[in-house]
């Protein structure tokens, strides 16, 4: 039927696997626990990236072969972002890091709100990033969006790091961020408020980024009961996203590693 000898088949099988393809497989078993640790985010680039920082030398097009052949995708799902409340948003403080680069910690901080459900009711999280080394530094959870739940995070981030005045913080233009509380308080300690510019969603990027990664890694396709089991979740993503989730744009390092690279 195959056209073979019984010769021809019983070298074959005494020969066993090609050294090329021994290497596949090696590869492929290493590749599998890699992918595994981070679970299933990473596509070929970074997974590349990981086994040349493990020593592993080996050539980008065959890692994208044995992950595409072993069905390897990075996991990333369409996500819808609720825009509810955009009617109360106002500027009333101008982009002030438009064209600033970080050159260090604690020059620019980032901040956003997002909508999580728990047991089929609303939850607001509320999240402060560093810039210079994406690192998350406060956060807050409630059950209200409000002034209090954006200055509890900023409060828990500046309890966590060096903060100084003349430090910028940088939001979309929620009603929170332009709340008198809020900028009192900024004010107080010297902080430079700086919103986003009229449809200009990409002005907050980096958090942006976070919140789509946070939703598609961990969030999408699961369902949360109780508050506890989403603040556990939250709590491992945060400590994943700054100690082990190397970023492209930190010369795929984790946010903790580039800030102690750049000292």
């Amino acid at each position: 039927m195959y056209d073979v000898s019984r010769f021809g088949y019983a070298s074959w099988k005494a020969r066993g696997q090609s050294n090329h393809k021994k290497r596949d497989l090696e590869l492929t078993r290493h590749i599998s626990k890699l992918y595994d640790d981070v679970d299933g985010i990473y596509g070929s680039p970074k997974i590349h990236t990981l086994l040349k920082q493990e020593g592993e030398k080996v050539g980008k097009k065959r890692v994208a072969r044995l992950m595409r052949e072993n069905q390897l995708k990075a996991r990333c799902s369409r996500l819808y972002k609720n825009n509810t409340h955009m009617d109360r948003f106002y500027a009333s403080i101008g982009n002030k890091i438009h064209d600033l680069e970080a050159t260090g910690p604690d020059q620019i901080w980032v901040g956003d709100v997002t909508y999580l459900k728990v047991n089929k009711e609303w939850r607001y999280l509320a999240m402060i990033m560093d810039k210079f080394s994406r690192k998350i530094i406060g956060w807050s959870l409630s059950a209200k969006r409000d002034v209090e739940l954006s200055l509890t995070a900023f409060k828990r981030a500046a309890t966590n790091r060096l903060l100084q005045p003349g430090l910028y913080f940088h939001s979309d233009r929620g009603s929170e961020y332009v709340a008198h509380k809020y900028r009192q308080w900024m004010k107080k300690k010297g902080i430079i408020q700086s919103m986003n510019r009229l449809a200009s969603m990409n002005d907050n990027a980096e958090m942006e980024s976070f919140f789509h990664h946070f939703k598609a890694e961990r969030l999408h396709g699961n369902e949360y009961l109780t508050e506890k089991e989403l603040r556990a979740t939250i709590i491992e993503y945060v400590r994943f996203h700054n100690e082990k989730r190397i970023h492209s744009s930190l010369d795929y390092l984790t946010p903790v590693q580039y800030e102690v690279k750049m000292g």
